[in-house]
């Protein structure tokens, strides 16, 4: 059958093993210092693997592959000793828990309170004056924390002046839509840089944001991401610039759910 299905480019792998973990159907294994699926029938094809691959060796693609097989799939785990993911029977395509991606899970959430959003002023690098707050912070429209444009890591330029010395926050493109307090928790005081791991070209962030903390002297990075596996990529790309670039500085990293909750 023609589905979605993992790929691994062997050139680009460097057996690092950090998309093992990642797969809940043990599809993936290191095999002679390279990581292989092993079976098409045991790869769901949601791609969890994805942003924990610090190479960007692995991909989804549409071919001729098995069908995915949940029974092949939990014999296939208790020979490896490992608890079988959980997943519906009724195979109904939209609610299959194989334990891929949550991000590409479909949930109806709780309704929350809304937030304030702003429109796009451009490409064009601009540094913002800071407004004055009136009013409380729970009542009325709060005044936006944002010091800079662009935001998007890929435009972003090394030299940025906004990027000089600063407290940097690299956070995952959904983190603002699910944080409710994004702006007054997080961003506040802060150079930001946005990014996704699962659906960006991230092959040249590492030496991007490595060249960002050379020449802007960066003081901190902080890493905002969302709890989907897939989201943890940006944690790996960080600490990579961070040791390429051979300085110590300030890392730190926070979870978010889903539901807007920090975890």
């Amino acid at each position: 059958m023609i589905r979605e299905v993992v790929t691994i480019d062997e050139e680009k792998c460097d057996g690092c093993g950090l998309c093992v973990p990642s797969c809940a159907e043990g599809a993936i294994k290191i095999i002679n210092g390279k990581a292989k699926l092993i079976a098409d029938n045991l790869c769901d094809g949601l791609g969890a693997c994805l942003g924990h691959c610090p190479q960007n060796a692995i991909t989804v693609e549409r071919r001729e592959a098995d069908e995915f097989d949940e029974v092949a799939v939990e014999e296939h785990l208790k020979t490896e000793g490992k608890a079988a993911p959980a997943h519906n029977h009724d195979h109904a395509p939209q609610a299959h828990h194989s334990g891929g991606c949550p991000s590409a899970q479909v949930q109806s959430l709780p309704k929350m309170a809304p937030a304030a959003a702003g429109g796009c002023p451009g490409s064009r690098l601009m540094n913002f004056d800071k407004p004055s707050s009136t009013g409380a912070d729970n009542s009325g429209q709060r005044p936006s924390e944002l010091r800079q444009w662009p935001v998007q890591l890929h435009l972003v330029p090394p030299t940025a002046p906004f990027l000089q010395g600063a407290d940097v926050l690299l956070t995952a493109d959904c983190v603002p839509f699910a944080y409710a307090d994004f702006h007054k928790d997080l961003l506040k005081d802060k150079a930001l840089l946005i990014a996704c791991p699962k659906l960006d070209d991230t092959a040249p962030y590492v030496d991007k944001l490595t060249a960002m903390i050379l020449h802007s002297n960066i003081n901190s990075l902080t890493v905002v991401h969302m709890e989907v596996p897939c989201c943890t990529g940006l944690i790996h790309l960080a600490r990579q610039a961070v040791a390429a670039s051979g300085k110590e500085i300030e890392l730190n990293t926070i979870r978010i759910g889903i539901q807007g909750e920090i975890k």
